[in-house]
This record gives C-alpha cells, structure tokens and sequence, in this order.
C-alpha cells in the first residue's frame, strides 16, 4: 500500500505542524494540505480517479478539546484542489487513545486494538472505488494499518495512506 508524505517531521514543519495542532491553529491547515494536494498532483503515477478521501478520525472527547480534526482539515484542503471526493464520516474512533508518539510499538497494536470502527458515512454504501487515507503524520503505521484493517473488513478497499510529515528517513 502505497504512503505519500509532503516531508520529513523536523524542523520548521514540526513547528508548523505543533502550531497547527497543540496552539489551535487549524488556518494553518489549509495550506498544508494544499502542498500536499500540489505534491501528489505533481506525481501522476499516484493519480488515481474513483479515490474517496478519508481523514484519520479523532475520539469525541479529543475533537471536543481541540476544537477541531487536523486530518479532516488536511483532507478538505486536499480534495479542493486534487478534485477527490471527502467522506468525513468514514471512520470513527470509539475508543479515546492514548498519544502514541510516547508509546512502543507493541504498546501502539495494543492502544489501537479495536479503536477503530466503519462511519456512518460508509454504513449505508462502500465508495465506488478505493479510499484514501489522510492523517497529518505517518509514524510507526499504526494507526493506518488499524484503519485498514477496519475498511477491509466491510469490504472497502484501501489504494493508500498521505501525510503531511514522516518521522521515516
């Protein structure tokens, strides 16, 4: 499965990215997602049409402190100017996780394990074709395998992952 990331999470864009996040700042948002949307338009091979763009979901109580999902901010920037469908409510997060940047890779399976369940966007139908997952940092994988694996299970299939940063060399 394909992962597409804009760049690496040092420097400026982890600032960027902490600003966006951690000091309520989703206008900062837009922009991201523009160069991400910019950068995979620029990757013709990675265009694929019939793609619905689906955010990393945050847990209720973590939407309600933060005021906002920087993953649905990514992917609403992204779709404007990639064209691609947004689905908000593809997945839901049920269960409220822990950050998993503090937490090793089995204790990330763990936190993850069942945190994770079909929206109600895609109750009612699959996409027409694959999903695109969004998320504002691609780690240990975690967390997109954990949403994979959730969209597999009803059927959907899932083309890849974008990001805005990695913390992979």
């Amino acid at each position: 499965m394909p992962i597409f990331v804009w760049g690496q999470y040092k420097g400026t864009l982890k600032r960027a990215i902490a600003a966006f996040k951690y000091d309520c700042n989703p206008e900062i948002g837009k922009p991201l997602g523009h160069w991400l949307a910019q950068a995979w338009l620029n990757s013709p091979q990675l265009a694929i049409d019939k793609l619905t763009v689906v955010p990393i979901p945050l847990h209720a109580e973590k939407l309600k402190k933060r005021g906002f999902n920087q993953a649905e901010i990514l992917a609403e920037s992204f779709c404007e100017l990639t064209g691609l469908p947004l689905q908000r409510q593809g997945l839901e997060r049920v269960k409220d996780t822990k950050p998993l940047f503090e937490l090793s890779p089995k204790e990330r399976q763990n936190e993850m394990k069942e945190a994770l369940i079909l929206g109600k966007g895609f109750r009612r139908g699959n996409p027409a074709g694959g999903v695109l997952l969004v998320d504002d940092i691609y780690t240990s994988g975690t967390t997109v395998k954990s949403a994979t694996e959730t969209l597999k299970r009803a059927g959907i299939k899932v083309y890849g992952t974008v990001a805005i940063a990695t913390t992979k060399c």
